[in-house]
Formats: C-alpha cells, sequence, structure tokens
C-alpha cells in the first residue's frame, strides 16, 4: 500500500465541515461524523485497557476488536459500504461466553471499578454503549446497517465481561452497588 497521509494537516476542514469517505463533504458535528467519532474514541481507549492490561489472551483479543472497530468506523464514514458482517458479531458472541462462563453469576450490580485496568474496560464500555446510542439515531435519518448496531450493542456486553474478569486478576475484586449504604459522606 501506497503512503496514504502525505501531510496530516490538509487545512480543508478550517471552516467546519470535514469530508466522508465517498468524498461529499459534511459539518463537523453531522450525526454521521459524531457516531464514527464516537466509534474511534472507544478504539483509544481500547488502547489504553491494553496498554494497562498483563493478560496476553485478553490483549489479543482487544486487538482483534480495534481492528474491528476500525472498519466499523470506516463503514459508517463511507456511505453504502459494508465492513462488519454477521461473523464478527457470531464472534464477539463467542468471545463473551468465553469470559461469561469463567465468573460467578450476577446478584448485585457492580460499580465501574475494581482496579485500574477494569476500571478503564468500563470507561470503554460507556462510550461503547454511547456510540450504539449514536449509531441507532443516525440509523433513523441515514441507511445504517443493522449488523454496526448488534456489533455495538454485543462488545459494550464483551467489555463489561472482561471488566469483571480483569477486576478479579491479583487478586482484586469487584465493587459491588450497595443499596443499603445510606450513610452520611462526612462522619461528624
Amino acid at each position: 500500500m501506497g503512503h496514504r497521509l502525505s501531510k496530516i494537516y490538509t487545512r480543508t476542514g478550517d471552516t467546519g465541515t470535514t469530508g466522508l469517505g465517498d468524498g461529499s463533504r459534511v459539518e463537523k458535528d453531522a450525526l454521521r461524523v459524531d457516531t464514527y467519532g464516537t466509534v474511534d474514541e472507544l478504539n483509544s481507549h481500547l488502547g489504553v485497557v491494553i496498554a494497562l492490561c498483563t493478560d496476553e489472551l485478553i490483549i489479543k483479543q482487544l486487538l482483534q476488536v480495534q481492528h474491528d472497530l476500525f472498519d466499523l468506523g470506516s463503514e459508517l464514514c463511507l456511505p453504502g459500504y459494508a465492513a462488519i458482517e454477521d461473523a464478527d458479531i457470531l464472534q464477539l458472541e463467542q468471545l463473551l461466553d468465553a469470559h461469561n462462563d469463567k465468573l460467578p453469576a450476577l446478584k448485585e450490580f457492580i460499580l465501574p471499578g475494581g482496579n485500574h485496568v477494569a476500571a478503564s474496560c468500563h470507561v470503554a464500555r460507556s462510550v461503547c454503549r454511547r456510540a450504539e446510542r449514536l449509531a441507532v439515531s443516525l440509523a433513523r435519518e441515514e441507511n445504517i446497517r443493522l449488523p454496526v448496531i448488534k456489533y455495538l450493542n454485543r462488545l459494550s456486553d464483551v467489555l463489561f465481561v472482561i471488566a469483571r474478569v480483569l477486576a478479579r486478576q491479583d487478586g482484586d475484586n469487584e465493587v459491588l452497588w450497595d443499596k443499603s449504604r445510606r450513610q452520611p459522606l462526612i462522619e461528624s
């Protein structure tokens, strides 16, 4: 493949527009741009999780997800392009089942935390949910293929389960929501 970016700045976005993959120009705050920008943000958060993670299998799995998210972002950036398929969603479901089978059943809600890598994974999960919400909104206005929404939905579940796995590593544990905690924040 040749050089794709010979210059990082182009000045074409200085007036508040950006180019889609098909060459058309849209406002930088257009819903489509916001959606694939949020997918990019999610991918960056996964980069943080990978940088903090010590589990080689999870690192390998999340690297594959990063590649998938790049494909998904490309699909959103190029109207009419298809990159995410049902097979990608099936892989996420298999990954989800493999990790979830090793965890105890949930009896309480989990607070986002546990340790640094698990908390970072929870941040990625919540950004994934936002990307999914934006994709649903975009699908009401434009032609967005259902596999895009399904992939983001399944990925947020995967990230929740991986956060649970990561929270349990190195003797740490998950932080459970305590609904009976009603105590003063400052003791007198």
